[in-house]
């Protein structure tokens, strides 16, 4: 397997994307693998803010130099900001995935969805079987 950052305090999903706390609100953004796997990232489009996302749904996309993927909200919610820097440098994804070239922040309005996210452990393991 290739050596993917896959931090220890994050959440993930079976889609690729990582969750973070940060108070009461909830940042998003797709993991190492998901920009590794995609290449140089040429566009992101991002929902409106106050747009509501539903767990599991397509919330956006994101454009590469090989496809376009949609990203798919991890939980449901009420979307409180876009990362606006992705607008003229989608490029942030693949410097800093966990970093500036997160996606959203959002409310979560059902804590019940956090228990079906994965955490380091379970993300490595569904990475290693994918990474063959």
């Amino acid at each position: 397997m290739a050596d993917y950052q896959i931090p220890d305090d994050l959440l993930y999903t079976q889609e690729d994307e990582w969750v973070r706390h940060e108070g009461d609100a909830i940042l998003i953004g797709v993991t190492d693998f998901a920009q590794s796997q995609l290449g140089d990232i040429v566009f992101v489009e991002l929902p409106e803010v106050g747009a509501s996302t539903e767990a599991g749904a397509p919330f956006g996309t994101i454009e590469s130099v090989k496809a376009v993927s949609d990203l798919f909200a991890p939980l449901t919610g009420e979307v409180l900001e876009v990362n606006e820097a992705l607008e003229e440098q989608p490029e942030l994804v693949n410097e800093a995935c966990y970093g500036d070239g997160w996606l959203i922040k959002l409310r979560a309005t059902d804590g019940d969805e956090f228990d079906g996210l994965l955490d380091a452990d379970a993300y490595r393991a569904s990475v290693s079987d994918r990474d063959q």
